[in-house]
């Protein structure tokens, strides 16, 4: 049987997003570089697999899948009985709480953490001044989903329970790239984060994708 295959780059969030969860699952994959500065996202042949020209892609025989959180969901349920449970699929409460900080994630912790770390690391690449008033309001946003974060790892280990799941692994990417700018205070601030973050940064999985997030050295 074929591997899976993963088109995209080590150093694209969305990507890490997927590498993780395969680790985490101890799948066999191969990943598939992406050209985006080559425009091969643009390609008609890459476009077959994902109409909106955006990385990753996870091939799974016929099965084409692209969005990060859809490509870790699918992996997280195919290979639940491998590696770390990711989803919970053994306790319908647990697993319902998973989704509930999965949403979190996409719809109140990205929006905030995302056009930070876009204006303080691929603003300047692409010749731009970053827009520091753009900084500040999403550092205020960021700041009220960490707080909420604080309270809720305060009662529990993980963000879904005592446990980590696709809740903590979803976090990762952004996160990753966040503390390496000048607001890294906004988690070493909150004692409950702070621990949280140490915790799922140190696992090998997140360890070994670490390796290629080098988006962020800057020259």
């Amino acid at each position: 049987m074929a591997p899976l295959k993963l088109h995209g780059l080590p150093m694209s969030t969305c990507t890490t997003r997927a590498l993780v969860c395969l680790h985490e699952k101890g799948v066999d994959f191969e990943l598939v570089p992406v050209d985006l500065f080559g425009g091969e996202n643009k390609q008609p042949s890459f476009v077959a697999k994902n109409p909106f020209g955006q990385i990753p892609v996870l091939e799974d025989g016929d099965l084409t899948l692209f969005e990060s959180r859809a490509i870790t969901s699918y992996v997280a349920e195919k290979f639940k009985e491998k590696g770390t449970d990711l989803i919970r699929h053994q306790n319908l409460k647990e697993a319902a709480l998973v989704k509930v900080w999965i949403e979190v994630e996409s719809q109140n912790f990205q929006p905030a953490i995302s056009p930070i770390v876009y204006e303080f690391f691929v603003s300047p690449l692409m010749g731009k001044t970053p827009e520091q008033a753009v900084v500040d309001a999403n550092l205020e946003k960021l700041g009220k989903v960490l707080d909420v974060y604080e309270s809720k790892l305060s009662s529990s280990k993980y963000l879904a329970g005592d446990f980590f799941s696709l809740a903590d692994l979803h976090n990762f990417p952004y996160t990753y790239y966040f503390m390496k700018s000048p607001w890294a205070s906004l988690v070493n601030d909150r004692p409950h984060v702070k621990a949280w973050w140490e915790d799922i940064s140190s696992r090998p999985a997140f360890k070994k994708v670490a390796e290629g997030m080098t988006f962020c050295e800057k020259k």
